[in-house]
């Protein structure tokens, strides 16, 4: 059964919630998680379960436009969590078994490469911005 869709009100009642139970930095990973970062090997897949997804069942070419307003970039821990905007319409939501945590992940793909890559979810930074 394929993951729901999550809009960008449903994303943040379930990044509250997690947030509530795990209030602090995650320790399931050495590497920090704020921004985009490659999916580390520290990592245990295994503790992640898919919740969601941002992407629409009815959107066959989600946009490649971001939305990365002032001085933030696609890397930046403080970028705004935009659901229609690229990359995030390409993500999955993952939920850590362990901690409670909410992931971002998708697959980054380019000529020669494929990069799996994830980013913590933070309430405070999704924003319901229309295209």
């Amino acid at each position: 059964m394929p993951p729901d869709f999550l809009d960008a009100t449903t994303l943040i009642d379930h990044a509250r919630r997690a947030e509530a139970k795990a209030p602090g930095p995650c320790a399931c990973t050495k590497t920090p998680l704020d921004g985009w970062q490659s999916q580390p090997l520290s990592l245990d897949e295994t503790q992640l379960r898919e919740i969601g997804k941002l992407s629409p069942e009815n959107d066959p070419e989600p946009t490649f436009s971001e939305y990365l307003p002032g001085k933030t970039n696609y890397w930046s821990a403080d970028a705004p969590i935009a659901p229609r905007y690229f990359p995030y319409n390409r993500c999955g939501v993952w939920e850590c078994s362990v901690c409670g945590r909410l992931y971002l992940r998708y697959t980054e793909g380019g000529g020669y490469f494929v990069d799996r890559r994830i980013r913590a979810v933070s309430a405070n930074l999704i924003e319901d911005v229309p295209l």
